[in-house]
């Protein structure tokens, strides 16, 4: 079974990955990082001790790993520390947020060989991988070495689940090397015992994500001084957005614009190389167009702006009056709603939630979230929430409420983490 895994992936890095990673590397200038995917020049993080090792695949992963470093490292200031991405923008954030915690190694290709490499050079104490990230032939290696791994956070959406039951044979032997799973969810802790975890080492967590924030106070000055905002003036944020949603959220600005006519719009898509496709799309509806990376700069008062820079988003948020979560006026799953909710802000969402479809319904069932269906409702929504500001704090407020019921998945993450992964502490 895990002969033919390899050898598929191997099919796949040859036919898909490679000319994906060319393409990118041509078009937007993205690096390979190849020898270090193929863990070529992988090296000790510290040469005295074993690392606990972190996976995050992105800048969501990587940012929603925060808590956790910080509590590893005030159990156990003595343990260095692991933080491995795939993506460049993961790596980004890890570098600019825990240089003075972790170091960063980009994650090894699930091939024998480079996987083999980076184990040997690492020699990792344990393994938390965020978000249910399965890897066979890492997860074998670790077993066999008798590296404890953890799934944090763990979800399993709707296509993830149909895919795995596909190979259930395998996925059975695959979750059999992982310790503990800290599940998001009663269901996700379901499908994850019918692909075969052990009922025994799942526990449901929460989500992390929707732990309580610092005071942000200070932020949100920072954020309306950069952004030339006026006291008074209406904001709201259209937040990862995908192709096919732009043009409705514009829809929706027009609209709102006749009934608040100094309404300013921050549009982010969920990837931020789309910046400069989304600038078009906004210059050709006859608005300026600004690049957060431009500010502070004079501008157009009636400039959309449009978000190009990473992990920026959901502090942006603060500052907003009402907030539309991208990817779900189009069938790709929707995206964290929850930090918005946090924040207290009114959530307008489209109906495709499938990827958050607990923190939807919870934010939906509360009162706290809205649901649209296309430009039409999307304007007339938010018109109607931007007219009545005790309708909006009713809202957040309800959000934040629904959210702040579900708190303590960082503690309990780290509780198992202790109690399966840590290693003793020298003497």
């Amino acid at each position: 079974m895990y002969r033919i895994y390899t050898l598929l992936a191997r099919v796949a890095l040859v036919l898909v990955y490679a000319p994906a990673a060319l393409l990118r590397r041509l078009r937007r200038g993205v690096p390979l990082h190849l020898r270090d995917r193929l863990a070529l020049r992988a090296s000790r993080v510290e040469p005295s001790a074993r690392p606990g090792w972190l996976h995050a695949v992105s800048v969501g992963e990587a940012i929603a790993a925060a808590p956790l470093l910080d509590g590893l490292r005030r159990l156990r200031p003595d343990l260095p520390l692991l933080v491995t991405t795939v993506t460049a923008t993961g790596a980004g954030v890890v570098g600019e947020r825990y240089a003075a915690v972790a170091t960063h190694r980009f994650f090894p290709l699930d091939l024998p060989g480079a996987v083999r490499r980076f184990v040997d050079a690492v020699q990792p104490a344990f393994l938390v991988c965020m978000e249910t990230e399965l890897w066979p032939n890492l997860f074998r290696t670790l077993a066999a070495r008798g590296v404890p791994v953890m799934i944090a956070n763990g979800r399993i959406s709707d296509r993830s689940y149909r895919r795995y039951r596909l190979i259930r044979p395998l996925m059975a032997r695959v979750l059999g090397d992982v310790r503990v799973f800290a599940m998001q969810s009663a269901e996700d802790a379901r499908r994850i015992i019918a692909l075969g975890a052990l009922p025994e080492r799942v526990v449901v967590t929460g989500n992390i994500k929707s732990e309580p924030l610092p005071d942000a106070s200070g932020s949100v000055d920072l954020w309306r001084r950069l952004l030339g905002l006026q006291q008074g003036r209406p904001v709201w944020v259209a937040g990862s957005t995908h192709r096919g949603e732009e043009e409705m959220i514009l829809d929706a600005h027009q609209r709102a614009l006749a009934e608040c006519p100094n309404l300013m719009l921050v549009l982010a898509p969920r990837h931020p190389e789309r910046a400069d496709e989304v600038a078009d799309l906004v210059a050709a509806r006859g608005w300026p167009a600004v690049r957060r990376s431009a500010l502070p700069r004079g501008r157009d008062p009636r400039a959309i702006l449009v978000l190009d820079t990473v992990g920026e988003l959901a502090p942006l948020y603060s500052v907003a009056d009402v907030v539309f979560v991208g990817g779900s006026l189009v069938p790709t799953g929707g995206h964290n709603m929850l930090e918005a909710a946090l924040r207290r802000k009114p959530v307008l969402m489209g109906p495709h939630t499938t990827n958050f479809r607990e923190a939807a319904t919870l934010l939906e069932a509360t009162g706290a979230a809205l649901v649209v269906r296309d430009g039409a409702e999307l304007g007339r929504e938010l018109t109607h929430l931007l007219a009545d500001q005790e309708l909006r704090q009713k809202l957040g407020e309800a959000g934040y409420e629904a959210v702040a019921s579900r708190h303590g998945a960082v503690a309990e993450t780290l509780e198992l983490i202790v109690r399966f992964l840590l290693p003793e502490a020298p003497a």
